[in-house]
């Protein structure tokens, strides 16, 4: 079994679909993943569970991987300890969280826009143009910045889903060039393909990011880290200053057009 906790759920996943229903039964999500080399460990320790219901998953996956075999569940060193009762963000866990509401309401209009886009038409190019603007400018060098150039200072790059999370963000950035380059050569395919790519992507990415990556790392960080990531937070908004304001006006003005329609 220590062969198969130290390999990425996806792979353990495609050999053994079953594994995939027992992990969701527990509400651990991984079938849907893109990039899914989380480690076995890893994703169950990740997701905060008891000890007892930590081995009572593992016996059921292992019975599925050797089935009629009486397998030996291997003692996992966990980084955190299992933490009970609710869970509340730090103030700058929160604030990563509450920025993903405004790119969480432009990845929703962009269904509706390019269904009727029009790239021969000034206004639509212009919206097209601020919609990426906005992922490029608010949600990668703001948001994304902060993710990769602060909070993961305080762990382990090479951890599993912390890779994942970096695959993600360069994917990301992959469907942004494409629609850019979409949109410069007025090739309406290429650019609605890859901004419903990136939405399908993002929205998987920030479920990931509040319901399991945020909530792990957050108990892992003492009140000098919590403080001192807030601070630098803060340096990282006043660089940016206004962004927020200007993407935010700019998605609050579409969800009123498109919901008059």
């Amino acid at each position: 079994m220590e062969k198969y906790l130290n390999t990425g759920v996806k792979q353990i996943i495609d050999q053994f679909p079953k594994v995939a229903e027992i992990l969701d039964s527990y509400g651990i999500g991984c079938a849907p993943c893109n990039v899914g080399t989380c480690l076995l460990k890893d994703v169950v320790e990740i997701h905060n569970m008891p000890v007892e219901k930590e081995r009572e998953l593992l016996t059921k996956i292992a019975k599925v991987i050797y089935p009629g075999q009486n397998i030996e569940i291997p003692e996992i060193k966990r980084r955190q300890a299992y933490v009970e009762g609710e869970f509340k963000f730090s103030p700058p866990m929160q604030d990563l969280v509450d920025e993903h509401k405004i790119i969480k309401r432009w990845l929703a209009l962009i269904p509706k826009i390019v269904k009727k886009l029009d790239l021969s038409l000034e206004a639509d190019r212009e919206i097209i143009k601020t919609g990426i603007e906005l992922i490029k400018n608010y949600a990668d060098k703001l948001h994304h910045a902060k993710e990769e150039e602060i909070l993961f200072d305080y762990f382990d790059r090479n951890v599993e889903i912390v890779k994942s999370m970096y695959a993600d963000h360069d994917k990301a950035r992959g469907y942004v060039k494409n629609a850019t380059e979409g949109l410069e050569s007025r090739d309406l395919q290429k650019v609605s393909e890859n901004l419903l790519a990136y939405k399908a992507l993002l929205e998987e990415h920030i479920k990931k990011e509040d319901e399991i990556l945020y909530p792990w790392m957050d108990r892992g960080l003492s009140t000098y880290q919590v403080g001192e990531m807030f601070s630098r937070f803060a340096d990282a908004d006043q660089k940016y200053f206004g962004v927020e304001e200007k993407y935010s006006k700019f998605v609050c003005e579409l969800e009123k057009k498109e919901g008059s329609l």
